[in-house]
């Protein structure tokens, strides 16, 4: 069996959540590989609307196995808020849910220490959600990060003053008022409460799943374009949010790698800081605001919208070996007559590219469109043979342009309203 992987094309927020809760039943096992709780994954059913940040999608499929594998960066006071919130609907969450001891701890001085940096850098803010993901990866990076198999041993509370007594330096040059003792306390609440998890060795658990046949999917957070080497740098996440960073973050090997799914909104949208091309700063960027809801599930940020960018989603394929494409969110564009395509960009030398280039956070980079015609009217209860000729031209469109399949399209937050077409 191979493990198939699941991500964002974009800069994050596409809709992983609901296609990981969709995809589910089809696999025994689905895991996290990298991130924390800075990711935001939506899932909506039977009315009701959840928000998972470092529990993977799979939770709520009764048969599922879910790990937390050793890319992600865990905040076990936030792992407890969210699983005390789980409790309601009777999910047998303790035997379902594996943790691997490699997974790194953030700690409450890693929070500290984000909002310090981020205040530091002063006009020039990256948009940290200021969880904390950024410290506990460097610190990881510098090899004095405290990890989940840490609070097995005796010597961890040893451990943990000897790494917040090199955060409390660091502090002291910045003015973050804070009550060490109340933090440290709901820290070490927290970390009894993960005690009570299954803490394994999730590389050999994992790969041990693929020698019995079992079928798993890797489940990213955030998305291409904020991956820590290929993003539009300084302005990405702590962490790499590519295919190749399934591979780090769950200990399997490349040659396992079997489907990869790459999921994309009909436009596009970003939260914070950086680059962005396509971005609408007049009246049909905030309707495509309101249409889509577009506020950030982890910081209720407004999101800043566009219209679709096709060479930085040529470019999020290549470097992800993209196999499918899902598209999410066609039901926000139903409000207009007519609907923009970024198809190339002009730069400030006058030179017409398809490509991203290196200085996209510097460069003058402006899109170059083609207008198509919108199918304007409502997708409620479409199938892919009732789809608008209008909605059918653009996903054509799109994949004649992108070379690759568009094999799902999502029409509204909930599971059922997903359309699967034939690759």
């Amino acid at each position: 069996m191979k493990v198939d992987v699941l991500l964002g094309l974009q800069w994050g927020d596409e809709g992983k959540g609901k296609i990981v809760d969709v995809l589910a039943p089809g696999y025994d096992v689905v895991a996290r590989f990298q991130g924390g709780p800075n990711a935001g994954h939506t899932l909506e059913f039977d009315g009701i609307k959840h928000v998972l940040h470092q529990i993977p999608s799979g939770i709520f499929r009764e048969k599922t196995r879910n790990i937390i594998g050793n890319g992600v960066v865990l905040d076990p006071i936030i792992f407890k808020a969210e699983i005390e919130k789980l409790e309601k609907y009777n999910l047998n969450v303790k035997a379902n849910l594996f943790i691997s001891k490699k997974a790194t701890l953030i700690l409450p001085t890693h929070r500290l220490l984000d909002q310090a940096y981020e205040k530091a850098k002063g006009v020039n803010k990256i948009g940290s959600t200021l969880k904390g993901i950024g410290p506990s990866y460097q610190d990881k990076i510098g090899r004095q990060g405290l990890r989940v198999g840490d609070v097995l041993a005796s010597s961890f509370k040893e451990k943990l003053k000897k790494l917040t007594d090199i955060h409390f330096e660091i502090l002291k040059t910045h003015d973050i008022p804070f009550d060490w003792n109340a933090l440290e306390s709901q820290f070490l609440d927290a970390v009894s409460f993960l005690k009570q998890f299954k803490l394994i060795d999730s590389e050999y658990f994992i790969n041990n799943e693929l020698k019995s046949g079992s079928t798993i999917l890797a489940e990213g957070a955030q998305g291409s374009l904020l991956d820590i080497d290929f993003g539009s740098y300084p302005f990405v996440t702590s962490s790499s949010t590519v295919t190749a960073g399934a591979c780090t973050g769950l200990g399997v090997a490349p040659k396992h790698i079997g489907e990869v799914y790459g999921i994309f909104k009909a436009y596009s949208t970003r939260v914070g800081s950086g680059p962005f091309p396509t971005e609408l700063l007049d009246e049909e960027g905030e309707k495509m605001r309101k249409e889509g809801n577009e506020f950030g599930s982890t910081t209720g940020r407004p999101r800043r919208c566009g219209w679709i960018d096709l060479p930085s989603l040529k470019y999020s394929i290549m470097i992800n070996g993209v196999t499918q494409l899902l598209m999410m969110k066609a039901d926000v564009l139903n409000i207009f007559p007519t609907i923009k395509i970024c198809t190339k960009y002009k730069l400030g030398d006058g030179s017409i590219t398809e490509t991203v280039p290196y200085e996209l956070v510097n460069e003058n980079v402006q899109p170059i469109y083609t207008e198509v015609k919108g199918w304007h009217t409502s997708l409620e209860g479409i199938t892919q043979n009732k789809m608008p000729a209008e909605l059918t031209q653009y996903i054509e469109l799109l994949e004649k342009a992108l070379e690759v399949p568009i094999t799902l399209i999502s029409t509204g937050p909930d599971r059922k309203q997903t359309v699967h077409r034939k690759k």
